[in-house]
């Protein structure tokens, strides 16, 4: 399935059930990821990538949107720092990847071709999960 169809849907209305509102006390990350699956697809920032990505909301959804930025910018600054979407995408977990091969082995590319010079300069940590992200096998098609 082609998740780029839909960027006129909602996370709410492509990954039931929707989400009830959050709690009175709620903190504000919390508060943002429900008003972020309230948003079409399309209209999602990469710093909206970045926060839906680390809190592993939608996964199916929104990794194919996070790999299309990637491909084009692989250290796009989403919102903290060079490499923070990045770093946040190739920390999906491996299930995530596994239905969606096609975007992986995008961005698995697109991190084997990234200089050393530039991954030096991403935070501490960072040049391990991407040698660990580009060292998984693609699952079997």
């Amino acid at each position: 399935m082609d998740h780029l169809l839909h960027l006129d849907r909602t996370l709410d209305e492509l990954d039931p059930p929707r989400w009830t509102p959050p709690a009175a006390d709620a903190t504000r990350l919390v508060r943002t990821v429900h008003e972020l699956r309230r948003v079409a697809l399309g209209e999602l920032s990469p710093a909206d990538l970045r926060i839906l990505v680390s809190q592993q909301v939608a996964l199916p959804h929104v990794l194919p949107l996070a790999v299309r930025l990637l491909i084009e910018e692989p250290l796009l600054d989403a919102y903290f720092y060079a490499g923070d979407l990045l770093l946040a995408t190739v920390d999906a977990p491996a299930s995530a990847w596994a239905l969606l091969p096609e975007p992986g082995a995008r961005l698995r590319t697109a991190v084997t071709a990234l200089p050393d010079t530039a991954v030096a300069g991403l935070p501490r940590g960072a040049a391990e999960a991407l040698a660990r992200f580009a060292g998984q096998p693609e699952p079997p098609v």
